[in-house]
């Protein structure tokens, strides 16, 4: 008789090994599908690029006609907007084909996804990889890197480790909400619209300062569903403004804390989603 000495832990290890290791290698056989033509990938890529840009441009014309808005100036604006823009922008590369999970259940194709010896969960995030949406990240990335430059910062040690840590907390917090919503679109296939109110429409609100927003949907984006831990918690830590609900100085490093619950949390609905999916028949 052969006694098992795997543990939980490193049984669930090894699922979140072999998902990864999946995810990549489907992955990685869009982009080079998507590489086949590459002046046509090239062509995508810039104007996804200049399209995402355009928030950003509605930004510069507001602030053509005032000096500031919600008290917070142009370079700290871009600061919140090149965090989350970025962190969305990294999610919505990895795990955005997931929003089309319920066209998948309407007609059919899903319940081929099950009968593969690999985690459903990679599949569907990797499913058709949209590399051309690595246009969102740079441009993200270039207003945070001009904002750092151009903000008005007393850079300290705790301050500068903070971007980092912003940038990877705000990515698995919006790539719980995609999980989340995915998960959904099993009992509402189509619900797609629903998923992107709290992804796309979050990370636009996000790119704006609480101070223009009402205190019962800053305290919602808080305590309820916590994009506040994206970048308006320790944003406003690092730029010296003080939070509209007043809360003590030690909030401003529970990002990593509020993402990790946030993750735990969507793989439980996750797999109670999966557990309640029934096959079309077809």
């Amino acid at each position: 008789m052969t006694v098992s000495t795997s543990t939980p832990a490193s049984t669930a290890g090894s699922r979140v090994a072999e998902g990864l290791r999946a995810y990549l290698l489907i992955a990685g056989m869009w982009i080079r599908a998507g590489m086949t033509y590459r002046t046509s990938f090239v062509v995508t890529v810039i104007g996804n690029l200049l399209l995402s840009g355009m928030d950003f441009v509605g930004i510069l014309l507001m602030f053509s006609q005032v000096d500031s808005l919600g008290g917070w100036t142009l370079p700290e604006v871009a600061f919140l907007y090149g965090l989350s823009a970025t962190a969305f922008g990294i999610t919505d590369l990895l795990l955005g084909s997931s929003e089309v999970l319920g066209a998948r259940i309407r007609d059919g194709s899903f319940d081929t996804l099950l009968v593969r010896p690999v985690p459903v969960l990679a599949q569907v995030a990797a499913d058709q990889f949209p590399l051309r949406r690595f246009g969102r990240v740079i441009q993200g990335s270039l207003v945070l890197g001009w904002a750092l430059f151009a903000v008005d910062v007393d850079w300290t040690v705790p301050k500068a480790l903070l971007v980092p840590v912003m940038l990877v907390s705000g990515a698995l917090i919006f790539g719980a909400i995609f999980v989340a919503g995915a998960a959904f679109q099993f009992l509402a296939q189509d619900a797609a619209q629903v998923q992107n109110a709290f992804t796309y429409g979050g990370t636009t609100m996000l790119q704006y300062p609480p101070t223009l927003f009402g205190k019962d949907l800053v305290r919602g984006v808080t305590f309820v569903l916590p994009l506040a831990f994206v970048n308006w918690l320790p944003a406003s830590y690092v730029l010296g403004r003080p939070y509209p609900l007043d809360l003590p100085t030690w909030v401003t490093y529970m990002s990593p804390l509020a993402a990790g619950v946030c993750c735990g949390l969507a793989g439980v609905v996750w797999r109670a989603g999966l557990r309640s999916y029934r096959s079309t028949g077809s």
